[in-house]
């Protein structure tokens, strides 16, 4: 993470054209390359920014970042009044909130979800980087391990990942394929998830529970 503190001026050009009057801000980079330009206020959202993948071209005196759709983003500085970088690591992600947890336990209590003859070998089993929500061992004993959230989102995927390369890294569990499960799995998550080979599975949490959808439904 990188932080810049200073009087700047901010103009976009693309799609449509955008600019911000010179005034002390504070610039972003995050380690995936997304640059945020934010004001003293406005809680969380930035007032202009650039999602990663981009190119973050630093000139004397200005940025230009670019993205692959020919968008710019041009930060010009009349000064700096801090400029500092930081490594923060591996996040955990964000805790989870009752109903995923409870998701969790459902799900290790029904491990046939997954496909018929699974079973669940343990909950939070560990990593080098954090645990894995739920190993399972499919009817042909090969391992399975399942990562769990209430809404998918690519995030998630990324994170089953980093525990797929640990697990399968030790011999008397790999091969380990991974399965995504959440009640809600988006486009981009399922893709990126289908692209490496790990399942998707959307999760009916009343059904879990045992209680009756109030869809209409002919039988």
């Amino acid at each position: 993470m990188r932080l810049v503190v200073g009087r700047c001026s901010v103009d976009y050009a693309g799609r449509l054209s955008a600019s911000l009057a010179e005034a002390v801000r504070l610039v972003m980079v995050k380690a995936d390359g997304c640059v945020a330009v934010h004001a003293d206020g406005g809680a969380y959202k930035p007032l202009n920014w650039m999602n990663a993948p981009n190119t973050l071209r630093e000139e004397e005196g200005r940025w230009v970042v670019t993205n692959p759709a020919g968008e710019t983003l041009t930060i010009t500085f009349s000064e700096v009044l801090l400029d500092a970088a930081h490594d923060l690591g591996e996040d955990p992600g964000l805790v989870k909130d009752g109903v995923e947890a409870h998701l969790q336990e459902l799900l290790a209590a029904h491990p046939e979800t997954f496909g018929d003859g699974v079973t669940l070998v343990r909950r939070e089993y560990p990593t080098g980087i954090g645990p894995v929500d739920l190993l399972c061992r499919a009817a042909d004993g090969s391992t399975i391990a399942v990562e769990v959230k209430r809404r998918g989102e690519i995030d998630g995927v990324e994170q089953l990942t980093r525990y797929l390369e640990r697990l399968n890294r030790d011999p008397l569990l790999r091969p380990v394929r991974g399965v995504f499960a959440a009640q809600r799995i988006k486009p981009q998550a399922r893709t990126v998830a289908e692209d490496r080979g790990i399942g998707c599975v959307e999760v009916d949490y009343d059904r879990l529970r045992g209680l009756e959808s109030d869809e209409l439904r002919l039988f």
